[in-house]
């Protein structure tokens, strides 16, 4: 049986769509505190939330804009968003299902775009940034939050082979530099950008996602025989915990 990518990433994200509404690593952290500060100062008429995913953007930009649009590929999590909309009183959430790369909206539709963990499963990343700004109004902010490449070939290869074990819909983590070109070519300027890192605790993280336990031996083989380099680049722990980088980028549609 052969199946599209974004069939791929529906399959993967869909049954477990309430596990990412409760997942620790996205319902909080210093991201998207940051980028809720964003909103807030921007106060925006329409937002988009792309990718919605658990829906923890959304929930954050609802408090400060007018309307909020929860965007995503899986009708799974679209409705665990609503649900999750609905029990904490957030009446303001809409939800559109589509991928990143074909957005059912007018040109200038939104005043402000919120994008957090999403890029890294998109089958076209130029396309999704593209799509983005499209549907932004000129002048408008952009927060872009993703996990990314540390960048030399030896961590990139690392770092690409775990998460493509443990999850078949990953694409790519970019590095900065590409994210930075990436977005100067879809039209953006980009004002700000914010590296972290956050730990990914290894039960929760091949859990979440149901990892096949040969895929899980894997990680773990390819975790063992890492170099020095590598080990000390993640911060590899004994039960396969790591520290990933992300970086939150803040831009304008041109």
């Amino acid at each position: 049986m052969t199946r599209a990518h974004e069939t791929v990433v529906a399959d993967q994200f869909g049954p477990r769509a309430h596990a990412y509404v409760e997942s620790a690593v996205h319902a909080r952290g210093e991201d998207l505190d940051r980028l809720e500060a964003i909103v807030a100062a921007a106060s925006p008429a329409a937002a988009l939330d792309l990718g919605t995913g658990g829906g923890h953007v959304a929930y954050r930009l609802a408090a400060h804009a007018r309307a909020v649009t929860a965007c995503d590929l899986s009708a799974d999590m679209l409705a665990a968003v609503v649900e999750t909309a609905r029990e904490r009183g957030l009446s303001n959430i809409a939800t559109a299902e589509a991928p990143a790369e074909a957005l059912p909206f007018a040109d200038g539709a939104f005043d402000f775009l919120g994008c957090r963990y999403s890029a890294h499963h998109w089958r076209g990343f130029e396309a999704g940034l593209a799509e983005a700004r499209r549907v932004l109004e000129p002048g408008s902010t952009a927060v872009f939050v993703d996990a990314v490449s540390p960048g030399p070939a030896l961590l990139d290869t690392h770092l690409q082979a775990v998460e493509l074990l443990r999850d078949p819909s990953h694409v790519r983590d970019y590095t900065a530099s590409e994210w930075l070109a990436a977005l100067t070519r879809a039209g953006f300027s980009v004002a700000a950008m914010h590296a972290f890192r956050v730990r990914i605790a290894f039960g929760p993280w091949i859990e979440r996602m149901r990892t096949p336990p040969g895929h899980v031996g894997a990680i773990r083989a390819l975790q063992a025989l890492a170099s020095s380099e590598v080990r000390e680049a993640f911060a590899i722990e004994a039960d396969g915990s790591f520290m990933l980088d992300g970086l939150v980028i803040e831009a304008r549609a041109a």
